[in-house]
């Protein structure tokens, strides 16, 4: 049996990001909870308006160029150049919440890469000796999961571009659950917003493939009053 390397590519990404993937990011928000909670977002046209805003000037673009350098310095074996990019990650988290998150993720699919492949197993080891495993309170640092992200694409052989495009959509998909769990979204609504918002997924990768190092900036300062509000929240369904 010949098997289609296009195919196979396909297939890994598609397990990369999927919904069942056990990182945990059905346990996070990013804000949403908070903005549903507060009124900002009521309807499917302010989710709608909001996924699409932070797309075009808010961090997730940067967070996705970040897991195109992980992919690239992966696939040069350029551990310094990983574990610098961590570093500005972590740096310029707005939230503790956002920033535990991004950790907690980041180590939960590092775990799984190793034992998806005992042929990666050595690698995964390697690599964690110089991205730090993340601690339960802020002092410690981990690696965040658009580098945990960029590595395994590279290491399961997708393309620089699938893994910037499964990234920016498994983090749509994840906003709209959020949402959808929060205001009296039904799932077919969800769905369909999903689908409206295939464009803009698709420009938003686009441009986290074109960014430049100098270029890695962002206007979200909603979305970080929204995440920096939801730690004091009286009832929550998620941790960020």
């Amino acid at each position: 049996m010949i098997i289609n390397p296009d195919a196979l590519q396909i297939l890994r990404l598609l397990q990369i990001t999927s919904p069942a993937l056990p990182v945990g990011a059905y346990s996070y928000s990013e804000g949403i909870e908070y903005l549903c909670n507060s009124g900002v977002i009521q309807t499917e046209v302010d989710l709608c308006n909001w996924l699409k805003r932070e797309m075009h000037f808010g961090f997730i673009t940067n967070e996705a160029a970040i897991a195109l350098r992980a992919h690239q310095a992966m696939l040069n074996n350029d551990l310094v150049d990983l574990n610098y990019w961590n570093s500005w990650l972590s740096a310029t988290r707005e939230t503790e919440e956002v920033r535990l998150a991004s950790w907690q993720m980041g180590q939960s699919l590092m775990k799984l890469w190793a034992q998806l492949d005992d042929q990666q197993l050595w690698r995964s080891q390697s690599i964690n000796q110089i991205l730090p495993t993340a601690k339960d309170n802020s002092e410690g640092q981990g690696c965040n999961y658009a580098i945990a992200f960029g590595i395994v694409g590279a290491s399961l052989e997708i393309d620089a571009s699938n893994t910037v495009l499964g990234y920016m959509h498994s983090w749509v998909s994840n906003l709209v659950s959020a949402a959808v769990r929060s205001v009296p979204f039904g799932q077919t609504t969800g769905q369909q917003i999903i689908f409206r918002l295939n464009t803009d997924i698709l420009q938003s990768s686009q441009s986290a493939l074109d960014r430049l190092d100098s270029e890695l900036e962002w206007c979200g300062w909603g979305a970080s009053l929204a995440s920096a509000n939801h730690e004091t929240q009286y009832s929550r369904l998620f941790r960020s």
